[in-house]
């Protein structure tokens, strides 16, 4: 209860609605502790306000094609045997469900059929909330919690149902090459992969990501494994734009250079972020400044060059809690930024970091005068922030990490000018005043497509 009332922003309020999710399968003995607060917690909340929702699967085997209630049965009458009752029984299965085992589950799992909501797989995850809607479960909620909450038609709704639609019927399609550590573990890069959905969906293109280990596109792959690094480089110069995300260790990071290097010099959109960016300031200090040995401290302490430094705050000594984290302010340097013109033309952006590197403060004049450019820096004017090529179609670096506020309805601007770029629309897209055509609007940058207002609407009167 003490945890429920923490506010989750900076306005200090006291959430009104507090969600807990308990994974696992009922019966497990790793949740009985958990289960059993649950059934505590009911009753010192109170029954109106507390609402438990049941996940149960409905198998249905291909021999006989017919849904199976049984599990569910099992589940409900474990998790009744424990002290909870359902109130809301969410059924996981491959096809609408049939009325008839609707019903069977209402009746053996003591609810109402209105409380046996089927889950059946849609085309895209954007039509969950679409499905949750048309039964009901938001006027259920409202009823069940007596949330005060209208219930008229809403902006927003639309603007995802016509987001859904288009997700269904995209034909164009945009390649990313994703050059990282990670990449045969994909959910390594969850947040990123999102943000990039995000923007080609904005753009009516559908995404093909080509995953890199940033490994094989090194020199001694082509030695050792030559298989390995040819596929490597094909996929990389085949692609339509380039990403380098964050990371941490040395190893790899000569392959990202690598990636960073061919896409300069190719004139490919290009999108650095956290490492991605240190490491676009390491290769451009290499190949354009003339310093061979530019590094930074994190890989080569040695460095005569160190063009990526530690940050002042850090101790090397001690890992843990050292990062500069949360959100920070960023500053736009300059009126021509496209990153700018991406965010709105704003003077400045609230973006989440997560690093204890930061490019050296005292080299930025070198940089400036070949035409790489520090267009974002932190409030105080100490630390580089964004970094933009000239004569690029798209070369740009953050040191934040904007797939953390990349929405659905409102993609992450770094992010959707690479998909812009990458589509080769981001000229035409700029020239109209960073608007996108009509058939686009859901995602147009006017204040009405965001989905903060329409939120904010809905907040339920106190009592």
């Amino acid at each position: 209860m003490r945890q429920a009332r923490v506010p989750v922003d900076d306005d200090g309020v006291e959430p009104q609605i507090c969600v807990i999710e308990l994974g696992g399968t009922v019966g497990d003995i790793e949740s009985m502790p958990f289960i059993e607060a649950f059934r505590q917690f009911q009753f010192k909340v109170k029954r109106e306000n507390f609402c438990n929702i049941h996940v149960s699967l409905v198998p249905q085997p291909s021999a006989t094609g017919e849904q199976k209630t049984k599990p569910t049965q099992n589940s409900v009458r474990e998790l009744r045997g424990l002290g909870l009752s359902p109130d809301l029984i969410m059924c996981r299965c491959s096809t609408p469900l049939e009325n008839s085992v609707k019903e069977k589950i209402s009746m053996f799992c003591h609810v109402e059929p209105e409380q046996v909501i089927c889950v059946a797989d849609v085309s895209s995850i954007y039509r969950v909330p679409l499905l949750l809607e048309d039964q009901g479960v938001v006027g259920y909620f409202c009823q069940r919690l007596d949330l005060p909450i209208e219930t008229r038609p809403r902006k927003m709704l639309t603007k995802w149902k016509e987001m859904s639609d288009r997700s269904d019927r995209l034909l164009e399609q945009c390649s990313i090459a994703l050059v990282g550590k990670y990449t045969k573990f994909t959910d390594s890069y969850a947040s990123v992969i999102k943000a990039l959905e995000h923007s080609a969906l904005a753009i009516s293109h559908k995404l093909e990501i080509k995953y890199i280990d940033s490994a094989d596109l090194e020199p001694n792959t082509l030695t050792e494994e030559p298989v390995k690094y040819h596929e490597a480089w094909q996929k990389l110069c085949s692609a339509d734009g380039i990403l380098v995300p964050g990371g941490f260790g040395v190893r790899g990071t000569e392959g990202k250079i690598q990636a960073i290097n061919w896409a300069r010099k190719q004139k490919k959109p290009f999108l650095g972020v956290c490492l991605g960016m240190q490491l676009a300031v390491c290769e451009f200090a290499r190949n354009m400044l003339g310093w061979e040995d530019a590094n930074s401290t994190e890989f080569d302490p040695e460095s005569k060059h160190p063009v990526v430094i530690d940050m002042p705050e850090h101790n090397p000594g001690q890992m843990g809690g050292t990062m500069r984290l949360g959100k920070r302010r960023t500053i736009f340097k300059t009126t021509n930024s496209i990153l700018r013109r991406l965010y709105g033309d704003v003077e400045y952006v609230d973006e989440r970091h997560r690093h204890r590197f930061e490019v050296n403060p005292e080299l930025k004049e070198h940089f400036e005068g070949k035409g790489f450019h520090f267009v974002g820096q932190d409030v105080e004017g100490e630390r580089m922030e964004v970094i933009e090529l000239d004569d690029h179609p798209y070369f740009v670096g953050v040191q934040y990490h904007p797939e953390f506020t990349s929405r659905p309805i409102k993609p992450s601007p770094p992010y959707f000018g690479l998909l812009l770029a990458s589509a080769g629309k981001l000229q035409s897209y700029l020239h109209k005043g960073c608007r996108l055509s009509p058939r686009d609007t859901y995602s147009d940058r006017s204040g009405s497509s965001t989905p903060d207002s329409e939120i904010a609407e809905c907040s339920i009167s106190q009592e």
